[in-house]
């Protein structure tokens, strides 16, 4: 069985790149199915997609990895040239261990981070329920999360970790003299935008806003840190309230534009506004970077500021690079085992089909009268019979060679000493 990934992410491809393979996760099922279809066979199949990678894992009789990168540089609307320049594509032991650092937050932009296992338990979960995972793909991911599980408790790696939303309020913290006294809006009410909420809170701003296209999700996160809630459909005669932005949403297209950041400005007096996209594909127009008194930052920028907690878990690496090692080996050795299962099948199959056939021949023999004596006798040679009947053939043969293996073959499975 052949394994290969194949993906881009924060280290190989820009911000907008990265935003052209952004997959929901209601996407996985239907994209999932049509990479099959596009592979024209029945691989196994699952699909991660966060801020910061896209990667494609699929297992199968024989690798197609040319095939999947021509796939999803369509999907991408990117030609497959452009797609490798960015892309990495890794086979069997390189694509475990790869699944397996990436579970374990160790490839992630804030090394050691947590919120990644969730997101691929939830990408395997949907490959799962569409029927496309399969039992290689689903044993090296179940073992990847309990080699995940055992970093995080045995190591240090996740020690001092600074999330992309405590970054974020580290960000505001420089901009603005006292977080105590800015009007912060959070566009989304997803995960991340929970999550950037909850730091923030802990900086009692003067006040928080919730803006998201279903209202009921809205109030439910407004609710929890005492916000108020708007619809998206406010933000563009509101955005001027704000002091500062967070904004995450799952949208396809910017849902801030640059002429409504203008406008903004202008009610606010060219006051500053520090903006924050986590989005991918971005949420915010890129050319509002350009205006004065704006501070727009996206996935990407955050990546030095999370970086300065780097050193001080680059002992704990090592550590869990080997936990790492040890549970690809342990993959990798059952994969191996994986190819001789048919034959095992095989040999099954046959010794029930002797044994069905010699129980079926000693019934009628008692059915007619013989001494149950006589019959079992008749039993345990034609089993013995029809069990060395290969063996004692091949060592019969005109051929020295085989014969010669055949014997060496004999002496292991049959005339071995009891241990």
């Amino acid at each position: 069985m052949a394994v290969w990934a194949l993906g881009i992410n924060h280290t190989t491809a820009p911000l907008d790149l990265r935003g052209r393979f952004a997959f929901a996760i209601e996407q996985i099922a239907p994209t999932l199915h049509a990479l099959r279809t596009a592979l024209g066979g029945q691989p196994e199949a699952a699909l991660i997609s966060t801020c910061n990678r896209t990667e494609v894992y699929c297992a199968a009789a024989q690798s197609q990895s040319e095939r999947t990168l021509a796939w999803l540089a369509q999907c991408g609307g990117v030609s497959s040239d452009v797609l490798r320049a960015h892309a990495y594509a890794l086979h069997d032991g390189p694509a475990a261990r790869h699944a397996f650092r990436v579970a374990c937050g160790l490839d992630s932009m804030v090394l050691g981070e947590p919120q990644i296992l969730g997101q691929i338990k939830d990408a395997v979960r949907a490959a799962e329920q569409a029927g496309v995972l399969g039992t290689t793909l689903g044993q090296m991911f179940q073992r990847s999360f309990a080699v995940a599980k055992d970093v995080r408790t045995s190591t240090a790696i996740g020690t001092h970790s600074i999330s992309m939303a405590a970054a974020a309020v580290r960000l505001a913290g420089q901009l603005f003299e006292d977080l105590a006294d800015i009007h912060l809006l959070f566009v989304g009410a997803g995960a991340m935008i929970d999550l950037c909420a909850t730091h923030f809170a802990a900086k009692t701003p003067k006040s928080m806003a919730i803006a998201n296209r279903t209202l009921a999700r809205g109030e439910e996160l407004a609710c929890k840190f005492g916000a108020s809630v708007m619809h998206l459909s406010e933000l563009p005669e509101r955005l001027h309230e704000f002091d500062a932005v967070v904004s995450c949403t799952a949208s396809t297209l910017p849902i801030i534009g640059l002429g409504a950041v203008e406008r903004a400005l202008k009610r606010r007096k060219h006051r500053p506004m520090f903006m924050v996209d986590l989005a991918v594909p971005r949420d915010i127009e890129p050319e509002v970077r350009a205006l004065e008194d704006i501070y727009l930052y996206t996935v990407d920028d955050l990546a030095s500021v999370v970086q300065t907690a780097q050193a001080s878990r680059q002992a704990a690496v090592a550590q869990a690079e080997a936990i790492v090692d040890a549970g690809v080996q342990n993959f990798l050795h059952w994969l191996e085992q994986r190819s001789t299962v048919p034959l095992i099948q095989q040999l099954q199959a046959q010794t029930d089909a002797w044994r069905a056939a010699e129980i079926a021949r000693a019934r009628k023999l008692l059915a007619r009268g013989d001494a149950v004596d006589d019959v079992l006798d008749a039993l345990s040679r034609g089993l013995a019979q029809k069990m060395l009947h290969g063996a004692l053939a091949e060592l019969r043969g005109s051929d020295t060679a085989g014969r010669e293996r055949a014997s060496e073959a004999v002496r292991h499975f049959f005339l071995r000493k009891e241990r």
